[in-house]
C-alpha cells in the first residue's frame, strides 16, 4: 500500500507552533539557490528561527552568473528588517562537484535524475555545514519553485539529515501564497530574476524553449 502524501507546510506549522509554545528561537541553517526564492522564505522563518544562510551552488554557471545571484542575495539580506537575525556563512565555489555529481546524467530532463542529484549534492553539503556549526536545523529554499519536487527535496533532507545528525526542517514554501509572495519581494526589492534553475543544462533548455516561443 502506498504511503499517504504528506502536506509538509503543515507539518512545519505544526512544528513551529510547538517551538512558540516552548518560547525557542532554534538554528536554522538555510541553503539558498538565490535572492528572489529567498526572500518570501527569509521573511517567514527569520520570525521564529535565526538563520544562517548558506549559498552552495556549484551546479550555477557561468561563474559571473553565481556571482550575480550571490550579490543579489547580499543586498536583499542588508535590506530586508527581520525579526531574529539573518547571517550569511561564506562558501567557496565548487563548481567541478556539480560537474562530477551530474557525470552520465548529461542527457537527462530538467526535473529529472540530474536534478536529484543536484539536490542531494547541496543538501549534502547543508547538512554538514549544520552538524559541524551545531544547528538545531537545516533546510533548503528550493520548495518555494512550482517547478521543484517538495516531496522530494524533503525526502531527501530528511535521509541525509539523519547520516549528519541534524534535524531537517520541513517545507513546502510555494503553499500559503509563498510563491506569489516572492514574486512581491522581487519587485519591491528591484532583484535580478533569472529564467533558467542554473546549471549549463537548463541553460540549454531555457534557450531552446524561448527559441519555440514558450514562456517559463
Amino acid at each position: 500500500m502506498a504511503e499517504p502524501s504528506r502536506n509538509y507546510s503543515k507539518e512545519l506549522e505544526r512544528l513551529i507552533e510547538k517551538l512558540q509554545q516552548e518560547q525557542k528561537v532554534p538554528t536554522l541553517l538555510l541553503h539558498a539557490c538565490c535572492a528572489p526564492c529567498s526572500s518570501a522564505v527569509l521573511e517567514y522563518l527569520s520570525r521564529y528561527f535565526s538563520i544562517t544562510i548558506l549559498y552552495y551552488n556549484p551546479n550555477i554557471a557561468p561563474y559571473e552568473e553565481y556571482q550575480k545571484r550571490e550579490a543579489e542575495l547580499r543586498r536583499l539580506v542588508a535590506e530586508m528588517n527581520f525579526v531574529h537575525p539573518v547571517e550569511i556563512l561564506s562558501c567557496e565555489y565548487d563548481g567541478p562537484a556539480f560537474a562530477e555529481a551530474a557525470k552520465g546524467l548529461e542527457g537527462e530532463p530538467e526535473g529529472g535524475k540530474r536534478c536529484e542529484a543536484c539536490f542531494r549534492l547541496r543538501l549534502r553539503h547543508a547538512a554538514q555545514e549544520a552538524a559541524r556549526l551545531h544547528f538545531d536545523y537545516y533546510t533548503t529554499t528550493l520548495s518555494i519553485s512550482p517547478m521543484k519536487n517538495a516531496p522530494l527535496l524533503n525526502r531527501l533532507g530528511e535521509e541525509i539529515g539523519a547520516e549528519y545528525g541534524v534535524a531537517h526542517l520541513p517545507s513546502d514554501f510555494k503553499k500559503k501564497d509563498g510563491y506569489k509572495r516572492s514574486v512581491i519581494l522581487s519587485k519591491e526589492h528591484a532583484l535580478y530574476r533569472q529564467d533558467y534553475c542554473g546549471c549549463v543544462y537548463s541553460k540549454a533548455q531555457r534557450q531552446k524553449e524561448k527559441e519555440e516561443g514558450k514562456e517559463p
